[in-house]
């Protein structure tokens, strides 16, 4: 069963309280991989892609373009742990071609995607 993971607007710098919302780079209903890209704002400081510690589906976005957040306020909900969603994403970049082992097309690579659900990086 998937378990819904909620990712917050991280502390970009020192200092920095909020960042503006500048380009959304996924969509609800997106399947995205750890530590990929899913939003650029823009802080006092610098423009900056920030990266989402979990690979699954986006169930959620919090917040239009335009819109400034504090730092800890929830940017977007992922679900991650269902090998439904994770096999989606993997199957998505593995050519559609039997395995060696004669295994469904993606399939060790969506056991590898489920077996490690975050990076655990953390932008300070």
């Amino acid at each position: 069963m998937a378990q819904v993971l909620e990712f917050k607007l991280p502390d970009l710098g020192e200092g920095l309280t909020e960042a503006e919302i500048v380009r959304w780079l996924v969509a609800v209903g997106d399947v995205v991989a750890i530590d990929q890209p899913v939003v650029e704002v823009e802080t006092a400081k610098a423009m900056v892609e920030v990266p989402c510690p979990y690979g699954g589906v986006v169930t959620a976005r919090f917040g239009e373009e335009g819109t400034e957040l504090p730092v800890g306020a929830p940017l977007l909900t992922v679900a991650v742990g269902a090998a439904g969603d994770a096999g989606a994403g993997a199957g998505a970049a593995v050519p559609a071609t039997a395995s060696p082992s004669g295994t469904a097309p993606g399939a060790e690579a969506a056991e590898s995607a489920v077996s490690s659900e975050y990076s655990g990086n953390v932008l300070v």
